[in-house]
């Protein structure tokens, strides 16, 4: 594990949330009453736009409707996959989800799915009603996300569209399969993190407003948690994360140690560990996207042999 500007190779994936822009979709024939798809084993793609709003009602399916599976895949590569996860994935007919997690499935779970459609970042209200609409149809759908469907991700956006139909999670036999998020699999990269009462804050503003997540910046920067940063830094978004950075340097030493853990589970990925008064320059970096996941450090919080260490306490309770 590197420190300050050496990095080394580790891993998760990013959360499923985006930045407002107009997805876009692929098209193959589907069948039971639902909108068009795309089959991701098609070398060439033929997109068409989807419109972020909801259209069929409950009522306009006949069809006795299947199963609705949320599944997390936790970090971007198979090994970290739960059994549970792999398992719901290769009994679902239909697996929905964003572009990018559609191809860090397993072989042996694209080809097991009758029907694969996958949307570009963005398009999570589109994909997620057309996970809903195959379910009503009468399919066993999974919908996936990296991390957590409960984290940043479309487990909620699901159980909102269903009610905006007139449809009810029984009626789909909705459920959810928890996969390992991102802030608990990039700890275990970093060392020991976040044995101690942790916040988790997202710094994008697509679907929060900046002045809210100021105010939980300074609410938990105030207070003795450990604190995950996801969607930390984009182009169009240079400016929350260096008030997130001047937030957080108001509250915290500035040798504050800071973990960073870019594109875990991937082909690009890195770990950094650095301190909170050189995270700003980060920014510019390619260590620090939409797909890093960084952890800053309580006041208690220290490196020890690369590794950051939070303590939880035993050592005023016990000799060792």
């Amino acid at each position: 594990m590197s420190t300050d500007t050496n990095t080394e190779q580790t891993g998760e994936s990013a959360s499923d949330e985006s930045g407002g822009c107009t997805a876009t979709s692929g098209s193959t024939a589907d069948s039971g009453g639902c909108t068009a798809g795309s089959g991701t084993d098609s070398g060439s793609r033929k997109r068409q736009s989807v419109d972020e709003k909801i259209d069929a009602t409950v009522e306009e399916f006949d069809a006795e409707p299947g199963q609705l599976t949320a599944v997390g895949l936790g970090p971007g590569h198979p090994e970290g996959m739960t059994q549970r996860s792999r398992a719901a994935l290769l009994e679902a007919d239909h697996i929905v989800g964003y572009t990018t997690y559609i191809d860090l499935l397993p072989e042996e779970i694209t080809e097991a799915a009758e029907e694969l459609y996958d949307t570009p970042m963005c398009g999570e209200v589109s994909r997620t009603e057309e996970a809903i609409d195959r379910a009503l149809a009468g399919h066993d759908v999974a919908i996936i996300g990296s991390g957590d469907p409960n984290v940043y991700a479309l487990s909620g956006l699901a159980l909102e569209i269903l009610e905006s139909k007139g449809a009810t999670a029984s009626m789909v036999d909705y459920e959810v399969v928890p996969g390992v998020p991102a802030a608990q699999s990039c700890s275990a990269l970093l060392g020991a993190p976040l044995v101690n009462d942790t916040v988790s804050i997202s710094l994008s503003d697509h679907l929060v407003p900046m002045p809210e997540i100021e105010s939980r910046l300074h609410a938990a920067a105030s207070e003795s948690f450990t604190i995950v940063l996801y969607n930390p830094w984009s182009r169009k978004r240079r400016e929350n994360f260096r008030k997130c950075c001047e937030i957080l340097q108001a509250h915290r030493d500035p040798d504050t140690p800071v973990g960073i853990v870019h594109s875990a589970g991937r082909d690009d990925e890195e770990t950094m560990i650095t301190t909170l008064d050189r995270l700003e320059e980060l920014g510019e970096s390619e260590i620090v996207d939409m797909t890093t996941t960084i952890l800053v450090g309580n006041e208690e919080t220290y490196v020890w042999d690369d590794r950051m260490v939070t303590p939880r306490g035993y050592e005023t309770k016990y000799d060792y």
